[in-house]
């Protein structure tokens, strides 16, 4: 019997040798979520530990700065992923794919010789292998930057004057230079840019603090939403400001458009064969209301998106848009609408842009200088092209039938881009026109006026320098 039992215990010590030469002999595996590399005022720490079994034999996280250590977290008696927090209230979690999660917070609170400058964080970790018999562990570290004095930012312009749908620009002074910031228009984000981009005539602003931001208050909004200047440095310290503005409710035309089965017939087919984002079954009138309203959605996420490629200067000029003045409006901006069908109603959009008719193919020519972002099919908008005209600022030529230009083309204003078309959900020739503000559509009125470009930009700038 004792022979058996030193067998055993050989083929256990054998499979141990096994189970250690496999692999199974290597420490936790850790990763450190946050932060990537700033700290700022109060900074999250995430740390992901695998661990076989889901267990750990300790864990200590620490914050290393100027000599000094000082733990955001220890445990020395084991760590099981389902503990509860410890004495500090760090709580241990695990993950659904197994993972332990410790989370703390890097404050002046938690450490308190917290200080600008380089630090550290440190995390070792160990687990217990061989039944026990003795423990592996692992170190992670990482370096980090910290930053505690929250960025600086005021007004430098006067009189911004809003209407509802409409477009505004604010310059202001923002330090240090490498913050985000801009302005928030309730819970919307418009990005600001260094006012040397916005150069016209013999006039430039200098001072690489001076920022400009064109910003909206959208049809939709209430005229009440707050409007203020924000600023994000990359520790995460924060700052905003307050600033003069009038706002100016508006009422939008509301109208009844009846749909008829050979509308159907002819705009429903011809949009599904070039879109895959919608797939809608049922009657012609079913699919339509889900192209009216889902592919409507969709479509405006991706003429959005293109504000992300937008350049940091502006390519205008300052020159106001041209006004395609030789066309009829048959829709303005923000028309509230409702879809009609055999005299019951389907469907209600808003019609963000204004519908210019001329005669059939028309040349429909860029409205100021810039580049092409877009120039391809996109839903319900048919054939389309979108311009960026710098600093968050874009136009939008919808319907068209034909495309003459390409993605990267810098064209001129009043250059041909193509020519008025019935593609996507037109019902008739005509040109789809709307102007953009960091991927938000807006009212182009205020761009055909030569005095409005002059009074709520052109000062601005002047008065900045």
């Amino acid at each position: 019997m004792r022979r058996l039992t030193v067998v055993f215990a050989l083929l256990v010590i054998v499979a141990a040798g096994v189970w250690v030469g496999a692999g199974f002999m290597a420490g936790p595996a850790i990763e450190i979520a946050k932060p990537e590399r700033w700290v700022g005022a109060a900074t999250p720490v995430d740390i992901v530990i695998d661990s076989p079994g889901g267990a750990l034999a300790s864990l200590a996280v620490a914050f290393e700065q100027d000599g000094t250590r000082t733990p955001l977290y220890e445990a020395t008696g084991g760590v099981s992923a389902v503990q509860a927090p410890d004495s500090a209230g760090a709580p241990v979690t695990l993950e659904p794919d197994g993972r332990i999660r410790v989370q703390r917070q890097i404050s002046r609170e938690s450490v308190p010789g917290l200080k600008a400058g380089a630090a550290r964080i440190v995390v070792t970790a160990s687990r217990p292998v061989v039944y026990g018999i003795r423990q592996v562990s692992a170190e992670a570290s990482r370096d980090v930057e910290v930053r505690l004095e929250r960025p600086r930012i005021s007004v430098l312009s006067t009189h911004h004057y809003i209407n509802q749908g409409g477009t505004e620009v604010v310059l202001y002074r923002v330090t240090p230079d490498d913050v985000e910031s801009g302005v928030t228009v309730g819970d919307v984000e418009y990005p600001g840019y260094p006012a040397s981009g916005a150069a016209f005539d013999d006039v430039r602003i200098q001072d690489p603090s001076v920022r400009i931001a064109f910003f909206a208050l959208l049809w939709n909004q209430d005229p009440a939403a707050p409007i203020r200047l924000y600023a994000r440095d990359p520790a995460g310290n924060a700052a905003r400001a307050d600033f003069e503005h009038r706002v100016f409710p508006k009422t939008f035309r509301r109208s009844r458009i009846e749909l008829n089965d050979p509308f159907l017939e002819r705009v429903v087919p011809a949009i599904l064969a070039g879109t895959d984002e919608v797939k809608p079954e049922g009657a012609l009138i079913d699919q339509y209301v889900v192209i009216n309203s889902e592919l409507r959605r969709k479509n405006a996420e991706k003429i959005a998106s293109f504000a992300a490629q937008t350049s940091p200067e502006w390519l205008w000029g300052g020159t106001v848009f041209h006004a395609f003045a030789n066309n009829a409006v048959e829709s303005a901006f923000a028309d509230s609408r409702t879809y009609v069908y055999q005299g019951r109603e389907v469907d209600h959009q808003t019609h963000l842009g204004f519908d210019l008719a001329s005669y059939a193919q028309t040349p429909i020519v860029a409205a100021n200088r810039g580049r092409i972002v877009y120039a391809a099919e996109l839903g319900i908008y048919g054939n389309c092209v979108i311009i960026d005209h710098g600093m968050g600022l874009q136009s939008l030529y919808a319907h068209l039938s034909a495309i003459d230009v390409q993605v990267g083309d810098a064209v001129e204003k009043e250059q041909v881009l193509g020519r008025s078309g019935i593609t996507g959900l037109a019902g008739g020739d005509h040109l789809h026109f709307t102007m953009l503000v960091n991927g938000q559509m807006v009212n182009p009125v205020e761009w055909w006026d030569p005095h409005w470009i002059e009074d709520r930009i052109l000062r601005k700038i002047r008065a900045a320098r």
